[in-house]
């Protein structure tokens, strides 16, 4: 049954929403929701603020959140001031060593801290990690041919091998929230820049989270005419990437929900996350925001 949504608010509905969330709070407490964070609520004061102010009180309720984020405006930006031009093949960012170096700079020394500090500002205790720290990440030069079919050298570009989830383990049993950058160890430690949607989906599997969110800039997966899809099956998922409905940035998205799925989550969700609250209006109300897609498969088939 599809479901209905809506974006506001208003202050009338405020205690029946409270009340509304109280069997959410039930299910989902003691359970891992990883997030997929970037986009305008990355880069927006007010949307970075109530996003903070979301994984504390997931947090206070007694949900998981692990968070993992992306940074390629804020790289852009610093590869740009160095005089370095930065340059795409099919979305993936060509990766030498120099602008390795910038990745790491800026993922873990700068986003990375920014995303925590906010969020330890809200009374929470979140930690920020790299996919380097703890072998949590293990990569292998990727694919191109896998991950962009294309035969050019995408350089120090990564795919996940495997997650060691110990540290996550650790840090949740003293409370505090992981905030990872997507920056992966491979063979010799190398680093490897990792898109942040394919090591969420990963990490999401990996970690047997309860849900997987990916916070975009468009109100969820669209159909052909440009509508809101509230809710869509692994199947229909496929079919919107083979004949082209889901294009640009929506198809690695929705590819790294197939793989959170196909690693035994139950749900993954696609919302917009410049609604501010996004989270807590998709995972705690009846109506949601975006699109949900649900797993039809048993793991591992």
């Amino acid at each position: 049954m599809a479901r209905a949504h809506t974006t506001k608010i208003t202050a009338e509905k405020r205690a029946t929403i409270l009340v509304e969330a109280l069997p959410y709070i039930q299910i989902f407490r003691g359970k891992r929701i990883v997030i997929k964070y970037g986009g305008s609520a990355m880069t927006d004061l007010a949307l970075k603020s109530a996003f903070a102010e979301d994984m504390a009180l997931l947090s206070f309720i007694g949900i998981k959140p692990v968070i993992v984020h992306g940074g390629g405006p804020q790289i852009g930006a610093l590869l740009k001031r160095i005089g370095k031009e930065s340059r795409f093949v099919k979305g993936l960012r060509v990766t030498d060593e120099e602008t390795m170096d910038v990745v790491e700079m800026v993922l873990v020394a700068k986003v990375n801290k920014d995303v925590v500090s906010l969020i330890n500002y809200y009374g929470a205790r979140a930690v920020g990690l790299s996919g380097r720290d703890g072998c949590l990440i293990r990569a292998r030069k990727a694919r191109p041919a896998r991950l962009a079919d294309t035969d050019e050298d995408l350089g120090l570009v990564g795919e996940v091998e495997t997650i060691n989830p110990e540290l996550i383990d650790s840090l949740e049993e003293r409370g505090f929230i992981p905030v990872i950058a997507p920056v992966g160890a491979g063979p010799g430690e190398k680093p490897y820049n990792i898109n942040a949607d394919t090591a969420a989906g990963a990490l999401s599997a990996a970690l047997n989270a309860e849900r997987f969110i990916v916070l975009t800039d468009v109100t969820g997966v669209l159909d052909q005419d440009g509508g809101l899809i509230s809710t869509l099956s692994e199947q229909k998922a496929e079919e919107l990437i083979a004949k082209g409905t889901a294009s640009g940035g929506m198809i690695p998205k929705l590819k790294c929900c197939l793989v959170a799925l196909r690693g035994g989550v139950p749900k993954a969700h696609v919302i917009d996350g410049r609604v501010p609250h996004a989270i807590l209006l998709e995972l705690l109300t009846d109506q949601g925001i975006g699109t949900e897609i649900l797993r039809e498969r048993a793991p591992g088939l």
